[in-house]
């Protein structure tokens, strides 16, 4: 490896070191109680080192969540191979949950923490493309369904709002281990994947 090869593996490092350093604290603490200077601190750099690579932690919070939900569109990467729309919503809602599963923090992140919807609202040249992005997968989905007649007619917008609502509340109470008392823990992802077939198999029925 060369000097100029070195060098810039060395920023890519680092900006990882901030990015990691980041999405930990705005997890434990709060986007708001967290500082450019708490971050400095815990992966040992000046606070002038972390703005070398990010000009305020807003851009940091819209960088991680860039991120999360590019791994959360791994997880879908063959979703869209799958010709019906209604089997579609299944895994679509199932990969949901295990991405919410497997990565608590980048889910608090991007689905928990008000700091990005607020930062949306105080300035209207922000954008959350790959958010929008992200719903609007789901919306298409229930489009299908409903122009194949898989799923009763309705409002896109409220059915979207339902089905997600449905597993965000899954994966919220999961992590909070609230289903403990319910089933034991081998047993919550299957139940959970039940309830979310449920709700489903529910709006099929509904069509007929």
């Amino acid at each position: 490896m060369g000097i100029t090869e070195r060098k810039e593996k060395q920023k890519a490092d680092l900006k990882q070191q901030i990015l990691d350093a980041s999405i930990r604290l705005f997890s434990e603490q709060g986007y708001e109680n967290v500082s450019i200077r708490k971050i400095a601190d815990i992966i040992q750099y000046s606070p002038t080192t972390v703005y070398l690579y990010f000009k305020d932690k807003n851009e940091i919070l819209f960088k991680l969540h860039e991120i999360g939900f590019q791994k959360m569109g791994e997880y879908n990467r063959e979703l869209f191979d799958i010709k019906n729309p209604l089997i579609r919503l299944h895994k679509l809602g199932e990969n949901y949950i295990r991405f919410g599963l497997e990565n608590p923090e980048y889910y608090d992140l991007m689905f928990i923490l008000p700091a990005p919807m607020d930062k949306l609202r105080e300035d209207p040249s922000c954008n959350w493309e790959c958010g929008d992005t992200a719903l609007n997968g789901l919306k298409a989905v229930l489009s299908e369904c409903i122009e194949k007649k898989l799923i009763p007619p309705g409002d896109v917008n409220t059915l979207a709002m339902a089905v997600w609502g449905m597993v965000h509340g899954l994966v919220s109470l999961a992590n909070r281990r609230r289903f403990e008392k319910l089933v034991p823990d081998p047993e919550i992802i299957p139940s959970m994947n039940k309830a979310l077939n449920w709700l489903i198999n529910t709006m099929d029925q509904s069509s007929n």
